[in-house]
C-alpha cells in the first residue's frame, strides 16, 4: 500500500500540473492501475476484505450452539468448550458437514454481542467495599501465603491493608476494628461478596441471612451492608483493585519480616504514602479527597468491638483443651472441667468463670499442642519419674543452667534428684525466668544445691543485698559441726604415748 505522501504528489502531478496518466507513471515508475486509482482516491482506501459467503450448513445447528454456549457460563471458566471442541461435539453429535472458520467465527461474535457491559459509576463520601486476597511474604524465615483484608473507600481511592495468617472470623471482625481505627470512623455503608464469614445462606428472595458474628459486628458499629450479586466480583470492582494494585506494590519485592505486626506495620505505612497519590482522573490527591469521607464517616464508639470467637470446650485428663484442632495446656487443677475458649487472631485465652485461666500464642498448625510448663509443676511433684519424658518441659526453652544444675542432683543423690528439681523449677510460678537463671549461677558460684539456698539468692540479688548464707537458717542442708583441736585428744589416739 502506498503512503498518502505519493498520493498526494500523483495527484498534483496530474490533476494540477497536467501531465497525463501514462507520464504520470513512468516519472513515478508506478503503474497506470496505480495512478487511475490514487486519482479516484484522495487517500489510500485501505485493505476492503470481501464479505464472506456464509455457510448454510451452519443455521440449523446455531440453536445447539448457543444452548451449549450459554451453559458454559455456570462452569468453571478453565472448563468451559473451545471453538475445537464445539466444532468436534458438532461433526460427532449434529453430522456437520461445514468448516471450522464459520464455526470458530460465529462462536467469537457470539461472545461479543453478549459480553456484559457497565455503567460508570460515582461513590458517595462515607461508603465502602471489603475484601480478602492472597499474597506471599517471609515472616519469620518461613516462606508463606497470607491472606490480606483490604477496605477501599471508591469516593477517594484511600484504602487499607492488613495481613493476617487466615482468613478467618477473627481476623474478618479485627480487619474491621482496624480499618475504622485507621479512617477514624466507620463507614455508612460496606459492600461485600458473599462470604462465609458473613452470610449463612442466599435465600430465594436475593436476600441474605447473616453469621451471627456479622451481626455482631454490624450492631456494634451500627452500618448498613450490600451484597454482591454472586461470582460478580466486578459489583465492588474498586476494592478488587485494591487487592492487586497492594500485592503488586506493597508486596513486591516479597516482604521478609520477623512477624506479622512488622509486616503490617509496613502495609500501614504504605497505605499512608499511596495517599499523596494523584489518580487519572482527578485534579486532586487521595488525601484531599478522603478528607470528603471523614467528614460523612460515624463516629467510632466508645469502646471497639472485641473481635474473637467464644464456644465451649472440657479439659482433658493430660490438662489440655482442644480449640480448632490445636491442645492448649490450663492448670492441672482444672482437669476434666468445663471451660470457655476465647480465640483472637493472635492469641487464645482459656476462661473459667470469669476468670482467665490461660493464655496462650495463637497456633494454626493442625496437631500442634502449645504448653505452658507452669501448668503441670505441681503435677510433676507429685509424679516426679515423669520428668524426663513430660512433653511440656521438652517444648519448654529453658536456659541450659537448669539442665547443668539438674545433673548435679542426679550425681549428688538419684533418688531425690527429680523431686528436688520440680522444687527448684515452681520457682518459676514466683519469679522470673532470669531471675531463676541468676540464682543458679550464684548457687554454683558457692557450691549449695538446695531450694532455700536458692531462693535466698535470689531474694537478696532482687534486693540487691549481699547473701547470708550461715547454715543454721537453712534446717534441711546437714550440719557439719568440727569441734576446737584438743591436745588430751590427740594423745589418746596415741595411746597416751609420746
Amino acid at each position: 500500500m502506498y503512503p498518502v505522501e505519493l498520493y498526494l504528489k500523483v495527484r498534483q502531478h496530474c490533476l494540477t500540473d497536467g501531465n497525463s496518466e501514462r507520464q504520470t507513471a513512468k516519472d513515478f515508475s508506478i503503474s497506470r492501475n496505480s495512478v487511475r486509482k490514487m486519482l479516484a482516491h484522495p487517500k489510500p482506501p485501505g485493505y476492503q476484505r470481501k464479505a464472506s459467503i456464509s455457510q448454510p450448513t451452519l443455521d440449523s445447528h446455531k440453536a445447539f450452539i448457543d444452548e451449549i454456549l450459554e451453559s458454559d457460563k455456570q462452569v468453571h471458566r478453565k472448563q468451559r468448550h473451545t471453538a475445537k471442541r464445539l466444532y468436534d461435539r458438532l461433526k460427532s453429535e449434529k453430522g456437520y458437514t461445514g468448516s471450522y472458520s464459520p464455526v470458530r467465527k460465529y462462536i467469537a461474535d457470539y461472545r461479543l454481542k453478549t459480553k456484559e457491559m457497565f455503567i460508570p459509576l460515582e461513590h458517595d463520601p462515607g461508603t465502602a467495599q471489603v475484601d480478602f486476597g492472597e499474597a506471599f511474604a517471609i515472616i519469620a524465615g518461613i516462606h508463606q501465603k497470607v491472606n490480606v483484608f483490604n477496605m477501599s473507600l471508591p469516593q477517594s481511592d484511600a484504602c487499607f491493608v492488613k495481613a493476617y495468617p487466615r482468613e478467618n472470623t477473627e481476623s474478618f471482625g479485627d480487619g474491621h476494628v482496624s480499618a475504622f481505627s485507621f479512617i477514624g470512623g466507620v463507614p455508612s455503608n460496606i459492600l461485600y461478596d458473599n462470604t462465609k464469614i458473613a452470610v449463612a445462606k442466599i435465600m430465594g428472595n436475593k436476600e441474605r441471612k447473616k453469621t451471627k458474628a456479622f451481626t455482631e459486628l454490624q450492631s456494634h458499629y451500627l452500618f448498613k451492608d450490600h451484597f454482591a450479586r454472586p461470582g460478580k466480583g466486578n459489583d465492588k470492582g474498586k476494592v478488587e483493585g485494591v487487592v492487586g494494585f497492594a500485592r503488586r506494590n506493597f508486596m513486591v519485592p516479597i516482604p521478609s519480616v520477623e512477624s506479622f505486626e512488622e509486616l503490617n506495620n509496613h502495609l500501614q505505612k504504605c497505605c499512608e504514602e499511596r495517599q499523596k497519590d494523584i489518580l487519572r482522573g482527578h485534579k486532586t490527591s487521595i488525601k484531599e479527597r478522603f478528607a470528603l469521607d471523614q467528614e460523612a464517616l460515624s463516629p467510632l464508639p466508645e469502646r471497639p468491638y472485641d473481635p474473637c470467637v467464644v464456644s465451649s470446650a472440657r479439659v482433658s485428663s493430660t490438662s489440655l483443651v482442644r480449640y480448632k484442632e490445636t491442645d492448649y495446656s490450663v492448670p492441672v487443677r482444672y482437669g476434666y472441667q468445663d471451660v470457655f475458649v476465647k480465640s483472637y487472631v493472635d492469641k487464645v485465652l482459656i476462661i473459667k468463670g470469669s476468670e482467665v485461666i490461660a493464655t496462650h500464642k495463637r497456633s494454626y498448625e493442625k496437631g500442634d499442642a502449645v504448653y505452658n510448663l507452669l501448668h503441670y509443676l505441681p503435677l510433676l511433684e507429685q509424679k516426679a519419674n515423669a520428668l524426663n519424658q513430660a512433653a511440656p518441659l521438652k517444648a519448654f526453652p529453658l536456659p541450659p543452667v537448669f539442665g547443668r544444675f539438674q545433673k548435679t542432683l542426679m550425681s549428688r543423690d538419684s533418688t531425690t534428684a527429680n523431686r528436688e528439681y520440680v522444687k527448684v523449677l515452681r520457682l518459676l510460678e514466683i519469679h522470673g525466668i532470669d531471675d531463676v537463671e541468676r540464682g543458679l549461677y550464684l548457687a554454683f558460684d558457692q557450691g549449695i544445691f538446695s531450694v532455700e539456698a536458692i531462693k535466698h539468692l535470689i531474694l537478696h540479688s532482687l534486693e540487691k543485698r549481699s547473701p547470708n548464707l550461715a547454715l543454721k537458717y537453712f534446717p534441711n542442708v546437714p550440719v557439719v559441726c568440727v569441734q576446737t583441736t584438743k591436745t588430751s585428744s590427740y594423745m589418746s589416739l596415741m595411746g597416751g604415748q609420746l
